[in-house]
């Protein structure tokens, strides 16, 4: 059994940051992902890490958004800077046990397990 818990979301205005986590409890997953929903539309995968550390961003993030992982600690992170209003969102992390490669991020049945997530919002 493997659960994945969302923390640090929040309101800020556009140009600030904020630093999500995930942390998960059960049996080790080594490729995860941060995915995102906003009201209206379709999931869309942000970014990707697989098992060796590989990471895969979303057009729209890149240069903006860095994750990363702590094996150890068991904690997925998705750092955000530079956060624009069109960055509003409910935002998931989702892990499976294989390698997650960039088809995912438009087919997120792929991933097994999810978050409930944390809610995002960026005022202008």
């Amino acid at each position: 059994l493997v659960q994945l818990v969302e923390s640090g979301g929040g309101s800020v205005q556009a140009g600030g940051s904020l630093r999500l986590s995930c942390a998960a409890s059960g049996v080790t997953i080594y490729n995860k992902a941060w995915f995102r929903q906003a009201p209206g539309k379709e999931r869309e995968g942000v970014a990707l890490i697989d098992d060796g550390g590989t990471t895969t961003y979303a057009d729209s993030v890149k240069g903006r958004f860095t994750i990363s992982k702590d094996n150890a600690k068991k904690i997925l992170y998705l750092q955000m800077d530079s956060l624009v209003p069109e960055d509003t969102a409910m935002y998931y992390c989702a892990a499976r046990w294989g390698r997650v490669t960039t088809g995912i991020m438009t087919h997120p049945d792929g991933m097994r397990w999810w978050g409930k997530g944390t809610l995002v919002t960026i005022s202008p």
